[in-house]
This record gives structure tokens, C-alpha cells and sequence, in this order.
């Protein structure tokens, strides 16, 4: 009899081992998505990575989307790319609890793993949280709290992890159009992005650039495998967010519109010429500073988007040199060209201009151009 039993427990000692290479830590370890919210800096979500303890009785989430508001030079810092976020980590609570105040969507994946590679995510994830570790140099596309998860899970799993190709890494889509698709009606503040966003972000994504955000990151996980097994349970509603809105009105078109109608009828209208030339002058200066702003935000700091940014072949800095000047049919005559050179670009798609609100200031300058060239030349 106690050899029959001995005999059995050798054939299910393999079962068990089985058993505990699936899960033999007290540990669960989930990825939690967080949708959009109304603030301008809440549009394209949020992500963390959710680390239950049932030993140590914790329940706490890392956030690397953390920066100190209250540091000195902190706007200029932002505004150069030089502002360092940090690793945090807290309870999941506290966590939700801005979530639900805010009305915001949060889902949850569950990874389905063995306990070695629960403890391998875990170890990284309290290093990288140790004061001396923590901080990194915050880049919207390439370096955020969306990339920095990204990276932890080949890092710490291995060659046998491999993410699952989400539904944007099937079309040729660039890093241009999804941020337009997140800004559908921050109308404003979509424009002023894409003028200051380079030739950069209109190359194609391949699947893992996609996951710069979190909404993806999620969708790559979920088809995400580990020695050819799935990595993550279904996707769980946490907390359901607030109703899709539509489109706003839409009053940087509208506004631009207004604006260079204006300059242009009173333009070519001869009792209102003097009106549209002063138009025409402050359309100049506006562009002028503009294009100032777009070679500061290329030169003088760090964000990766802004560079190559040839939107300064419309948008001339030198404007504000030409606007009060008076021979200028020369240097009309290539703004002109360098234009419709920016055309071109948008064109053959090495940088896209945002024409849908932009195209009736474009037609303006022209206007502006055109009209100066014609009462600079001189006469033969």
C-alpha cells in the first residue's frame, strides 16, 4: 500500500512542479490603462503597472509619469524638454481615486505568468524607483510613461517575449495622425502642435512606436506572448469614463478664416488698400514671431518632435525684418517660392501641414507677397 502511494506521488511530482513554475509567488502583476480626461495634458491617457503583494498585504501602482510641479525654472524647463519625470509608486487606491473623481475609463491586464518572471518585473521595478535610479528625461514620443512600461517587459522576460501587433501596425500611419485623431476637438491646441512638431513625426511607426501610447500599449499587450503562450488575461473594466464627445465648434479654422478674408478683400480693394496692406504687414510679423518660436523650439531645446521642423519655409522668422521694410520684390519673390516649396513637402509627405485650419492664412501671405512684389519691382 505505501508503495502504491510512494509510486503515485512520483507520477504527480511532476503535476505539482508544473503547477508551481506557472505561479509560486504571492505576487500579481497587471498592467492598468487609463483613458483620456478633459485637461489638455489628460488627452492622450495614462498608464501604470499595478503590483499586488498578498504577503506583504500591498496593493501599489508605479508611475512613471511623475514630475515635481514645484521645481524652480519649472516652466522653462518643460517648455526646453529638460524636465526630469520620475518613477513613483503608491496605493492602487489613491491611484484610482483621481480616476474616478475625473470620470475617466481604467482597465486592467492581469499578466499570466510563472512566479520567476513575476519577481524579475517586481525587482526591476523597485530598482528603477530607488532614488538614484528613478528619473529620466521626459520626451512626449519616445521617452514616456507609456515607452518606459513598454521596455520593462522584453528587458525582464526575455527573447521568448514578443508583443502582439496591435490594429495601427497594420496601416502606414505616422505619429502626426494619431495625435490629430486624439486632439479631434481641442481645435486650438491641435493646430499650435502641428506647426511646432518637425518632419520628424510623419514618418511611419512600426509597431513598437505605436505603443508610445498607452491606449495602444494596451492593445499590444493583449496579443502579447511569452515562449509562444499568451501573457495577458482579457482586458478588465475597472472603472467605466465618461461618455465620447463630439466635436467642438471648430474656431481656429473660423478665426484664421475671418482674418485672411479679410486681409485679402480689403487688399484688392482700392478705397480699403490701406487697410489691407496693414493687414498684410500684421500677417507678416505674426508669422515672423512664429517662425522665431518654431527655430527656438528646434536649436534652443530638447524635444525630439520639434526638430527638422520645415514649417519656417512659410512661416519666415525673417518676416519681422521684411514688414517694415521697403525694397522687398526680391525677397517676396522667394518667400513666394519657399511657399510653395512647403507645399511640395506636404505633398511628397516629408512633413504635412495642418491645411484643414491653415490653408486660408497660406492663401493670405501669397496674397501679401504677391501684392508687395508687384509694387516693389521697379518699373522697366
Amino acid at each position: 500500500m505505501f508503495k502504491r502511494l510512494f509510486l503515485s506521488l512520483l507520477i504527480l511530482l511532476p503535476f505539482f512542479q508544473a503547477s508551481a513554475q506557472i505561479d509560486s509567488s504571492h505576487l500579481r502583476i497587471s498592467l492598468v490603462t487609463c483613458g483620456p480626461g478633459d485637461e489638455i495634458w489628460e488627452t492622450f491617457g495614462h498608464t501604470g503597472v499595478r503590483v499586488t503583494d498578498t504577503l506583504a498585504h500591498t496593493d501599489m501602482v508605479f508611475n512613471y509619469g511623475t514630475f515635481n510641479g514645484f521645481e524652480k525654472d519649472f516652466e522653462l524647463k518643460f517648455m526646453r524638454g529638460k524636465l526630469l519625470y520620475y518613477v513613483s509608486y503608491y496605493p492602487f487606491p489613491e491611484f484610482m481615486e483621481e480616476y474616478v473623481q475625473a470620470h475617466r475609463k481604467v482597465e486592467e491586464q492581469v499578466l499570466q505568468i510563472d512566479g520567476k518572471s513575476k519577481e524579475e518585473i517586481y525587482a526591476f521595478l523597485k530598482w528603477n524607483a530607488e532614488p538614484q535610479n528613478r528619473e529620466y528625461k521626459y520626451d512626449f514620443l519616445f521617452d514616456n510613461c507609456a515607452t518606459r512600461i513598454r521596455d520593462i517587459f522584453p528587458k525582464t522576460l526575455g527573447n521568448g517575449f514578443q508583443f502582439g501587433k496591435t490594429a495601427a501596425a497594420n496601416k502606414t500611419i505616422s505619429f502626426r495622425q494619431i495625435v490629430n485623431q486624439y486632439l479631434y476637438k481641442e481645435h486650438f491646441e491641435r493646430l499650435g502642435i502641428n506647426l511646432l512638431l518637425g518632419s520628424k513625426v510623419d514618418k511611419k511607426m512600426d509597431n513598437a512606436a505605436i505603443m508610445f501610447l498607452p491606449d495602444f500599449l494596451r492593445d499590444g499587450l493583449a496579443g502579447a506572448t511569452l515562449d509562444n503562450k499568451p501573457v495577458a488575461e482579457k482586458t478588465k473594466l475597472l472603472l467605466d469614463g465618461s461618455a465620447h464627445e463630439p466635436a467642438r465648434t471648430n474656431w481656429a479654422f473660423i478665426t484664421l478664416l475671418f482674418v485672411s478674408l479679410l486681409t485679402i478683400v480689403t487688399m484688392f480693394t482700392p478705397a480699403l488698400h490701406g487697410l489691407g496692406m496693414f493687414l498684410g504687414r500684421f500677417l507678416l510679423v505674426i508669422t515672423g514671431l512664429l517662425g522665431c518660436l518654431m527655430l527656438f523650439m528646434w536649436f534652443g531645446t530638447d524635444h525630439q518632435a520639434c526638430q527638422d521642423n520645415f514649417n519656417v519655409l512659410w512661416a519666415l522668422p525673417t518676416n519681422l525684418i521684411f514688414a517694415f521694410t521697403r525694397n522687398r520684390s526680391r525677397y517676396a519673390g522667394i518667400a513666394i517660392v519657399l511657399l510653395f516649396v512647403s507645399l511640395l513637402l506636404h505633398v511628397l509627405h516629408i512633413q504635412e501641414l495642418p491645411l484643414g485650419e491653415l490653408w486660408p492664412l497660406l492663401l493670405a501671405l501669397l496674397c501679401t507677397y504677391g501684392t508687395i512684389y508687384k509694387r516693389s519691382k521697379p518699373a522697366i
